[in-house]
């Protein structure tokens, strides 16, 4: 009799488990509110991620914070040591015609941005775009890009940033063999390595020692963010030149695909003038560790054309 009555309490409860399920996997609602000089993205009633653009003292734009979907507090850092000029996610690139466009002085060089525009400011994604001159203080720009952002959060453990930046040389560039060098992300400390965490790539090889160099799809750096474990991974779209590039990994935090500190001459690449180059990558900011969040499945759907929208479950 007892075993009856349990079956039928289980039975009873199985519409409140199966609501919970659909609220968990639902797509929360987002909203883009476009400020002086940040556009910020709400998931829900929280604040997802922070794009600042317009700080006079910034060298280029970048995302903070970068919230994880389960604590509600930053995966990626501002500003730490070693290397206090990772802003967190970012695009930027040194050695452009002799500028730097990533680290040391304003004056080196400074990526600015001209214009931003929200497209899409409520829904199941946001969309804005951003227009931006690539210049030194008193100088003609070298470079302007255009970026189109898409957010979005498909369920309650996902967080999806689109990142595609359009780059159009304003004379002839070169640039030299460098590290520092265009899509990049900074972990906060208590993420990296050392303090337990996880930095894998797409063919299982870990940490600074397996991925440094390796080219792959995708990487992803996990680790314990409060009481709960969160990670970030980016992916390379396939119809990137160069597809997929090398990465540069750090243990303490960094991780960054980019071809250009292994050109292929060996010592540079050469931008035209007019010749535009596009760039797509994607970033998962989600619960729990890469093989728990699904990244593979995530990045093949992505890389199918699927992916333009994750499924909800």
């Amino acid at each position: 009799m007892q075993k009856q009555l349990n079956i039928l309490k289980v039975i009873a409860a199985l519409p409140l488990i199966t609501n919970a399920l659909c609220a968990y996997s639902e797509p929360l609602a987002l909203k883009a509110v476009a400020l002086e000089d940040t556009v910020e993205v709400y998931a829900g009633d929280n604040l997802f991620t922070s794009y600042k653009f317009g700080d006079d003292t910034q060298k280029y734009p970048y995302f903070y914070p970068v919230n994880g979907p389960a604590s509600g507090s930053p995966v990626t850092t501002e500003s730490t040591t070693p290397y206090p000029h990772h802003h967190s996610l970012f695009f930027g690139c040194d050695r452009v015609n002799g500028g730097n466009y990533w680290q040391d002085t304003l004056e080196a060089g400074r990526i600015v941005s001209t214009a931003v525009r929200v497209v899409e400011a409520e829904g199941s994604r946001v969309v804005f775009e951003n227009d931006c001159e690539w210049r030194k203080p008193g100088e003609a720009p070298v470079l302007q890009d255009r970026r189109v952002i898409h957010v979005s959060a498909p369920n309650a453990s996902l967080r999806v940033i689109d990142f595609e930046i359009t780059l159009t040389p304003l004379t002839d560039v070169y640039v030299e063999k460098t590290n520092h060098s265009l899509f990049a992300a900074r972990m906060k400390p208590e993420m990296n390595v050392a303090s337990g965490g996880v930095l894998v790539n797409a063919e299982g090889d870990l940490a600074e020692a397996g991925t440094f160099g390796k080219a792959s799809p995708w990487c992803d750096f996990s680790g314990k963010n409060g009481e709960v474990t969160e990670g970030l991974a980016i992916f390379q779209h396939p119809g990137n030149p160069l597809y997929p590039v090398k990465w540069f990994t750090r243990d303490y935090g960094f991780f960054s695909p980019t071809p250009l500190y292994w050109p292929p001459d060996g010592k540079g690449v050469t931008l035209e003038k007019g010749a535009s180059v596009t760039l797509r990558y994607r970033v998962i900011v989600h619960e729990g560790t890469a093989a728990e969040a699904g990244i593979q499945t995530l990045f093949e759907a992505y890389a199918s054309g699927a992916g333009q929208s994750i499924p909800s479950e």
